[in-house]
């Protein structure tokens, strides 16, 4: 127990750390090319913080358990919204609702909320097929398309300086520290709950979903304190749009995926529309807001453990 607890300290510092070099790699990245901090957030970030879920996923599919990464990439969806955008709101509400970032989000939003109802449209028929996985995969490349040739004609008014060559190596070295710790934090929680009597199907429905948001949830709050709301609301919405289109895209390519039911896709459908207001409100009704989602999450979570 003692040593399960060290290395989950030290999957916490390399979580925080990481998120604090891969924020600042991310930001030198858009001075240098000239692209919006909100484009680097929700494409090159937005994939790195997504790798988790991809790699989970895609081994659980490979294993024959289509089950754990549906339930995986929905539950990350939703952890990405109601607990680390919901934080960012309520730690600061004048960044994820300034005009600054909510216009650039206006499209994101858009995108994140159609990759959603197209993936619900494709769920609908009750399996994720190669046909599916093929649609799901073509949105993708639509809406990165879309993002990259508009990103450099954008301009925010987060100011942020380039590192020069220092900037891909910040980056990379970022991620590779935001993953590892993500895992480390992972595997000693689970180590833990199973010491402590837990059963391990509660432990792979609770930590494999928030388990895998980790690096969403410690790259946003590390950008939205140093004041940079587009890479931390874009990372959020872009990871939903690599969870839903890509991974599981890739995943139905590779082993028809069962939809057992519509209701968790169905949820997840609204709390992506839960993230408009924040972009709409005050700074005050944007932390109340973002209080609102963080208490919706704790009921949905007691929900499926049937405390309600």
């Amino acid at each position: 127990m003692i040593i399960e607890a060290i290395i989950f300290i030290v999957g916490i510092i390399l979580l925080v750390k990481g998120a604090d070099y891969f924020v600042g790699g991310g930001s030198g990245l858009a001075a240098r090319f000239g692209v919006s901090v909100a484009t680097i957030g929700f494409t090159v970030i937005a994939f790195g913080t997504s790798l988790p879920e991809f790699v989970v996923s895609i081994n659980a599919i490979i294993a024959n358990d289509g089950g754990i990464a549906l339930g995986n990439v929905l539950g990350s969806n939703i952890a990405n919204i109601a607990l680390v955008l919901a934080l960012c709101a309520v730690i600061n509400p004048k960044i994820v609702g300034s005009r600054a970032t909510s216009g650039l989000m206006v499209r994101e939003t858009g995108l994140m909320l159609a990759a959603t109802v197209l993936f619900l449209l494709l769920a609908m028929r009750g399996t994720l097929d190669m046909l599916a996985g093929g649609v799901m995969l073509i949105a993708f490349v639509a809406i990165l398309t879309v993002l990259w040739r508009s990103g450099g004609a954008e301009s925010d008014s987060e100011e942020v300086e380039s590192h020069g060559r220092k900037d891909i190596a910040l980056t990379i070295g970022g991620l590779i520290a935001v993953i590892i710790g993500a895992q480390l934090v992972v595997d000693t929680s689970v180590a833990i709950a199973t010491s402590l009597g837990v059963p391990t199907f509660i432990i792979g429905l609770s930590m494999v979903a928030i388990g895998t948001s980790l690096p969403e949830l410690a790259t946003s709050l590390v950008a939205i304190m140093k004041g940079e709301g587009g890479i931390s609301v874009g990372n959020i919405l872009g990871s939903n749009i690599f969870n839903l289109l890509l991974v599981m895209g890739v995943g139905a390519l590779i082993s028809p995926i069962l939809i057992g039911s519509l209701t968790d896709v169905l949820v997840t459908l609204a709390f992506s529309a839960a993230v408009i207001p924040l972009f709409l409100f005050g700074d005050r009704l944007t932390r109340v807001w973002g209080a609102g989602l963080l208490v919706a999450y704790a009921l949905y979570i007691a929900s499926i453990f049937g405390l309600l």
